[in-house]
């Protein structure tokens, strides 16, 4: 697998979490605005649906530590590749959009303000 695959998969993989995030929050503002409107089913989903927000949010740090222990046995590595190969697909990886992102700890998932935003409902 190459270094532009890997970065586009990364970026579609992020687009398909904010799309997750984007229709949670959509759901959720439905069963506020129901529960507010004394439907106590509505108040009930909602409690699961935040239980199913801090779910998501936890599968996701796991993805994101794997994604970082990934980087970083890259990171060990690289420098005894480079010196054999001239930097290849280590050097490569390690300069991608996806490798710089797990380095500085971006990665993708439901946010903190997802969560917040659900336990202020």
């Amino acid at each position: 697998m190459d270094i532009e695959t890997i970065d586009r998969t990364y970026h579609q993989l992020q687009k398909e979490s904010e799309s997750v995030t984007d229709a949670l929050k959509t759901l959720a503002e439905k069963l506020q605005k129901a529960a507010s409107e004394g439907d106590m089913a509505a108040k009930e989903w909602l409690l699961d649906l935040k239980s199913l927000a801090l779910t998501i949010q936890q599968e996701q740090m796991q993805m994101q530590s794997l994604m970082q222990a990934i980087h970083q046995t890259v990171q060990n590595q690289a420098p005894r590749y480079q010196a054999t190969q001239g930097g290849g697909f280590f050097g490569n990886f390690l300069g991608s959009g996806f490798g710089r992102a797990i380095e500085n700890g971006i990665g993708f998932g439901i946010g903190d303000d997802l969560i917040n935003h659900l336990f202020r409902m």
